[in-house]
């Protein structure tokens, strides 16, 4: 897969394929099997910088509705950052919303043609605990932070098949759903990149972003061993600044009260495919039980 192109991501099951196959593996500290590598959003550029009173940079325009159920590596996703007027560096630095390409391009990659970046792994996640000293984390880390809001994001418990027969015993794929209970957006802790062919003049630079991760905690373990690093408002500020190091507690591996507010549920395996896009991946599996239900199986279970 060669960087700032998609074209492997739109065949299907490429990307759940390799996360089930590959959960625990890694390069260079990235999680390459692990959360988070699917997740939906609905966020509109426009309305999300007033809320946060930042600046849209997108150049989306206002009213363009790129809600998207099914997010891959190497999309284009929104972020959240806080830098500096680049004329104005005294001023005081703004939130800015950006769009970025969802797998970070390490600032040190070569170009394999002139303004195209070499073919590499696509960096979409990064284990919080090794971010500092990871090299192709590091650096980004200590500069350039930034917070991926979703709606919810996807994971897939392997489990035994019920049943007689053939298929008793089989291993069964069944994808999941979190997010808030009351459907409010989540906003992961991430890293960005700046790449640039320096031989290039006058290049306009490519943007890309990996998302967190850390060890699950509370009942979101029963469906995964990693789960993005969601980050709580009163964090943002320390997170965000782009004058100083975030303060080390911010990459380690949450309490359970941070996630206790969000849910799961079983949803239909057309998220397998990101050639599936729209509102119906979101809907439960039929026959899945109501939040909240008392099961012992692992794939019903409840967050709330």
């Amino acid at each position: 897969m060669a960087f700032g192109h998609a074209a492997d991501v739109r065949e299907p099951n490429f990307v759940g394929g390799w996360w089930l196959r590959s959960r625990n593996s890694s390069v260079g500290g990235g999680s390459m099997g692990t959360m988070c590598g699917r997740y939906a959003t609905t966020a509109n550029p426009a309305r999300l910088a007033a809320e946060l009173d930042a600046v849209d940079e997108t150049g989306d325009p206002p009213d363009l509705d790129r809600a998207n159920y099914n997010v891959a590596p190497t999309n284009q996703v929104l972020t959240v950052v806080e830098r500096h007027d680049r004329d104005h560096q005294d001023d005081e630095a703004k939130l800015r919303i950006r769009r970025m390409r969802w797998g970070l391009i390490p600032v040190w990659t070569k170009a394999a043609e002139p303004g195209v970046p070499a073919k590499g792994k696509p960096l979409f996640n990064a284990r919080a605990d090794r971010a500092e000293t990871a090299p192709s984390f590091r650096d980004a880390t200590k500069r350039r932070r930034c917070l991926v809001p979703m709606d919810g994001w996807y994971e897939w418990l392997v489990e035994s098949a019920p049943g007689e027969g053939a298929k008793k015993g089989k291993a069964v794929k069944q994808p999941f759903y979190m997010s808030y209970a009351d459907g409010s957006r989540l906003y992961m802790a991430g890293l960005w990149s700046t790449w640039r062919d320096r031989e290039v003049e006058d290049m306009d630079p490519i943007l890309s972003c990996t998302i967190l991760t850390t060890d699950a905690v509370g009942d979101l373990a029963r469906i995964h061993d990693r789960m993005p690093l969601v980050l709580p408002r009163e964090h943002w500020d320390a997170w965000l600044d782009p004058d100083h190091p975030a303060p080390h507690e911010l990459l380690e591996t949450p309490g359970p009260e941070r996630v206790s507010d969000i849910v799961a549920r079983p949803v239909s395996s057309l998220v397998n495919s990101v050639r599936n896009n729209g509102p119906e991946l979101l809907a439960a599996a039929p026959g899945a039980p109501a939040a909240g239900a008392d099961t012992q199986q692992a794939g019903q279970i409840s967050l709330i």
